[in-house]
């Protein structure tokens, strides 16, 4: 029971996340201005949009609260069964041994996740708040797949692996880490388009006037404080976006190179496979991005191959570092 709700949860991570990217692009992380409700509604109000209601400024967009409310029920759900999946582990039913420390991780960090999700509504978008929630998702599906990874046969497979090597696959994840980070900094900064609809160029220019000093501005926090649609200057954006394309490049190289150092394993051969393809296909997605002006299944889909391309690195990790059957 216990890998069954596990491949159900993490097909649900995969949900939420896709949902959250659908949520922010659609700019309808306001569409319902409370939280846990809808307009003091557990679903959205049956109204016309442009309907004021009582005790809310905010008047209703109906399509934009249902992607607010279905992101949350998913989000709901995925809680409750990582909640479950903790009370299993508890009772000693997870099939394959597994030590009680993450599974209790994962359940307090997603009620983590929820307090960001309360706060990216209350404290209304804030970008800083928004890319660590948005960062939560990819974290709480990376925890799921290493907890289902640990359920799977142990390797027979063994080839000793250079320590060298394990570190570039160490650093490789540590800077595709930040540039998802960049990637997120750059969707809650409405900075997607600060170079127009220009590659590899930037406002007809290959190093146009930024400002980099407040492109990593946090900005204050507090209800009196709305960050929809961005407050940043565009020489601020234009300097994340740059900072993002620039990491997509070091990320690009390090990727390159650690499936070149790697190639020396046969029994790896298939994750290399899929980390190049991944890379190609994310690659290509975060062109069309600009070029085509952030079409909404584009952009989504950037965001989702993020999250695939991170999973794949992660489960190249934990068959290099975790012991094969011949060595337990």
């Amino acid at each position: 029971m216990f890998k069954k709700l596990l491949k159900t949860s993490l097909v649900l991570a995969f949900i939420v996340v896709i949902l959250g990217a659908y949520t922010r692009l659609g700019d309808a992380g306001l569409g319902c201005p409370d939280w846990p409700t809808c307009y003091g509604h557990l679903i959205v109000p049956d109204h016309v949009d442009g309907t004021k209601i009582e005790g809310y400024e905010r008047p209703l967009e109906a399509t934009k609260g249902w992607k607010e409310m279905l992101h949350r029920y998913a989000a709901s759900l995925l809680g409750l069964a990582i909640l479950v999946l903790f009370f299993l582990a508890i009772k000693r039913k997870t099939g394959r041994p597994q030590s009680l420390g993450l599974p209790a991780f994962t359940a307090l960090f997603v009620m983590l996740q929820g307090a960001f999700g309360m706060w990216t509504v209350t404290l209304l978008v804030h970008p800083g708040i928004v890319t660590t929630h948005l960062i939560g998702g990819f974290v709480t599906t990376a925890l799921l797949t290493w907890l289902l990874l640990n359920q799977g046969n142990p390797s027979i497979t063994y080839r000793h692996i250079l320590k060298r090597h394990k570190l570039l696959l160490i650093i490789t994840l540590f800077i595709l880490s930040v540039q998802i980070i960049l990637g997120g900094w750059t969707s809650t900064n409405y900075a997607a388009l600060s170079c127009g609809e220009e590659f590899p160029k930037c406002l007809g220019s290959w190093w146009p006037t930024m400002d980099f000093i407040n492109a990593l501005h946090w900005g204050p926090i507090g209800v009196e404080h709305n960050y929809e649609y961005g407050i940043l200057e565009n020489p601020a954006r234009a300097g994340i976006q740059m900072m993002h394309r620039i990491g997509a490049l070091i990320t690009t190289l390090f990727t390159i190179t650690l499936i070149y150092s790697f190639k020396v394993y046969p029994h790896l051969k298939g994750n290399l496979a899929m980390i190049g393809s991944l890379l190609a296909i994310q690659i290509i997605l975060g062109i069309l991005n600009v070029v085509w002006s952030i079409p909404m299944a584009i952009a989504t889909l950037h965001n989702t191959v993020a999250l695939l391309l991170l999973l794949s690195i992660i489960t190249l990790i934990h068959k290099v570092f975790k012991p094969p059957l011949s060595q337990h």
